[in-house]
């Protein structure tokens, strides 16, 4: 009966597809988001997730019914945005807590204006704020495995130069590696992990996939690569178990895969044999 239970949902091709969608998510989502947790940009995740609401709004009048298009609009916004937050914090005159927020509320209002446009708008791109991972086709779930390959290739070739980027800037100057487009090239991966993740948890939730397992992974590990690891073992069986629940108990993939993940965390904070609160 067991058996059965776990390969009922595989006989149909939206959750085979949905699985590999949630799977790509978590991983590409946990080794980003190692970085974006040693470097404390949680908002700037949470920001850039916002600022693709233009894009995806002017991609979706453009297309009309052709959504497969949207991931394409969501991946450009996405990266002009990190480069223009990258650009303003690169001028010295603001900090860049202050360029996310001013680029975050002018992007996500542009977005709500043009939303405003469209009449079914609520209804129509619902899932674009809490994900809809069971409608993923296999062409999206191409081009979404294609460019999670190469954001992990990426990654492998420059792992020491984000790791020194991360730790200790300073350090990466002195050594003369190029700050700047290292720097560059760690947003640009970050903007495209976002948009690989529009589809599976949408707007809404995707900083909790981003965060969330690393965030555990931290708890748990003392060196970078064994973190990535962990933090993409727990995304990948947050992202199994999330939807295996949303099957079962209907409810949203997107949410059911979130609250996993947060109660996985939850379970290390607490119990960790060490460092858990329960312990102190």
């Amino acid at each position: 009966m067991t058996f059965d239970w776990l390969l009922e949902p595989l006989r149909y091709g939206f959750m085979v597809r949905g699985l590999i969608a949630s799977l790509l998510t978590a991983v590409v989502g946990a080794i980003i988001g190692s970085y974006m947790v040693l470097r404390g940009m949680a908002f700037f995740g949470d920001a850039l997730a916002h600022t693709i609401l233009p894009g995806v709004a002017i991609g979706y009048l453009v297309s009309g019914e052709k959504r497969e298009s949207l991931f394409w609009w969501a991946l450009g916004t996405a990266v002009l945005t990190s480069l223009g937050i990258g650009a303003i914090s690169r001028s010295g005159r603001l900090r860049e807590d202050t360029a996310i927020g001013i680029i975050f509320a002018g992007m996500f209002a542009l977005g709500i204006a043009i939303l405003s446009t469209v009449r079914s708008y609520a209804v129509d791109l619902s899932h674009f704020l809490f994900g809809d991972v069971l409608s993923v086709s296999t062409t999206t779930l191409i081009w979404m495995a294609i460019f999670s390959a190469l954001v992990l290739i990426v990654v492998f070739l420059f792992y020491k130069e984000f790791l020194v980027i991360s730790f200790d800037p300073v350090l990466a100057a002195t050594l003369r590696l190029p700050v700047s487009f290292f720097t560059h090239l760690l947003l640009v991966l970050i903007a495209i992990t976002v948009a690989i993740s529009l589809k599976a948890v949408g707007v809404a939730l995707m900083v909790a996939m981003l965060i969330t397992p690393a965030a555990t992974a931290y708890l748990l590990a003392r060196r970078l690569w064994i973190m990535m690891l962990t933090a993409a073992g727990l995304g990948s069986f947050a992202a199994i178990v999330g939807l295996y629940l949303s099957y079962y108990f209907n409810i949203a993939s997107g949410a059911s895969i979130v609250l996993t993940a947060t109660a996985i965390f939850l379970i290390v904070f607490l119990l960790h044999p060490k460092q858990g609160a329960l312990h102190k």
